[in-house]
């Protein structure tokens, strides 16, 4: 069985356009998605809507050996333990709401498992490597101006790359040291920024008030100095790898690697975990705490350096 390609969910004959139009509108009141969180759910969703098709399967009557069989099919196609993992967790939500709304009588999946995957610790930076990242960008030029006031901006206040695109003039309030920024289900949050990054944001005006902003994009803090828009996602992680790289930092960053350095640096300083939580804008405490692990790793390799006993042992 070949998985269809994707071109968004359509009536399959088994679950019908009703029911996805009104689990969409589910997604978006009820637990308040973005959009791309949404694309995500739906694009997920085709598989088991395929699957369900190509075999036959009324999806008010599936069973758990149907999801065992759907999960072995993505298995076969090649898809990671982490994908399936999230595609299930998928399934489980569109249950749970088919089971809410009263379609299905019984929820079918409370004891689907998903695989089991090793614990995923996010990538870090050293101080170091970002100070030698600021230093690898070319301030005499206006991009390059912007482009260290962005890496400063990500480091210091923890920002996803959406949140950085997105962030507005009318969002800044410098003097009072704190930025507005909208997080995922466009739930806003105040976060605390630098001087250093407001003197870098004050560098970057002193450039961005020559541009030819485009009509609609006037409020928007980082533009494309030659187009006058809004600068992109995939922009902005082609020019962090272009720096990373002329720092001598050959394994690949994105921009994202600068908001986990700044949960370790702040956990390794002393913060509270429930601050980075909402510094970071997490919902659940659970998400953050994987930094506590970073920093578990960070404690063994400081006592395995410095613990006497284990100079003792070395010089034996």
């Amino acid at each position: 069985m070949a998985l269809k390609k994707n071109t968004g969910i359509s009536n399959s004959g088994i679950i019908n356009t009703a029911i996805l139009r009104r689990y969409m509108q589910y997604l978006r009141l009820e637990k308040s998605v973005s959009d791309n969180t949404l694309d995500a759910y739906m694009r997920d969703l085709q598989k088991l809507v395929n699957y369900y098709a190509d075999n036959g399967i009324d999806f008010r009557s599936v069973t758990l050996r149907d999801f065992d069989l759907f999960a072995g099919t993505l298995r076969e196609h090649g898809i990671s333990a982490r994908s399936i993992a999230r595609i299930l967790s998928g399934v489980r939500s569109f249950y749970h709401f088919l089971t809410l709304e009263g379609e299905v009588p019984q929820d079918p999946t409370e004891l689907l498992e998903s695989p089991k995957i090793g614990k995923h610790l996010p990538q870090v930076l050293s101080v170091g490597e970002i100070d030698r990242i600021l230093e690898a960008i070319d301030q005499s030029k206006p991009e390059g101006v912007r482009d260290h006031c962005i890496v400063e901006v990500l480091y210091s206040c923890g920002l996803r790359i959406s949140e950085l695109c997105g962030l507005k003039m009318s969002g800044l309030y410098l003097e009072e040291g704190f930025i507005k920024v909208t997080g995922k289900g466009n739930k806003e949050r105040l976060v605390p920024i630098s001087p250093r990054a407001v003197k870098e944001l004050h560098n970057w005006f002193s450039v961005r008030c020559h541009i030819n902003i485009r009509e609609g994009y006037e409020d928007y803090v980082f533009l494309s100095r030659t187009r006058g828009k809004s600068l992109s996602r995939i922009s902005l992680f082609v020019y962090i790898q272009q720096y990373a790289r002329q720092a001598g930092i050959e394994r690949e960053i994105s921009p994202h690697v600068f908001r986990h350095s700044f949960a370790t640096h702040l956990l390794q300083g002393g913060a509270n975990l429930r601050a980075i939580q909402e510094m970071l804008g997490h919902e659940d405490i659970s998400t953050t705490e994987v930094y506590m692990h970073l920093d578990m790793g960070h404690l063994r390799e400081e006592i395995l350096c410095h613990h006497p006993r284990n100079i003792k042992s070395r010089k034996d």
